[in-house]
């Protein structure tokens, strides 16, 4: 079982989508060597990772439009 669970960190990031994300990028990034912004007892980058959100290290930004994502007005949708 992962401690924290997974509820508390949605409400923390605010998507199950943004915390798998968010969790894999940084998960990936202590596997090519980062060092961790927590000590953990585990050796896991996952864990570790997850932890970090907990903790607040780690948060997700929303996406910005130069890293691809489209306006809403780029896809017919308006804007209120």
């Amino acid at each position: 079982m992962i401690i924290p669970s997974a509820d508390r960190l949605e409400e923390r990031v605010g998507s199950k989508y943004a915390l798998v994300i968010l969790s894999a990028k940084r998960a990936r990034q202590l596997k090519e060597g980062l060092p961790p912004l927590v000590r953990g007892s585990s050796g896991n980058p996952l864990t570790i990772a997850l932890e970090e959100v907990a903790a607040g290290k780690v948060v997700a930004l929303p996406p910005d439009v130069s890293e691809g994502a489209l306006p809403p007005s780029a896809i017919g949708g308006e804007t209120i």
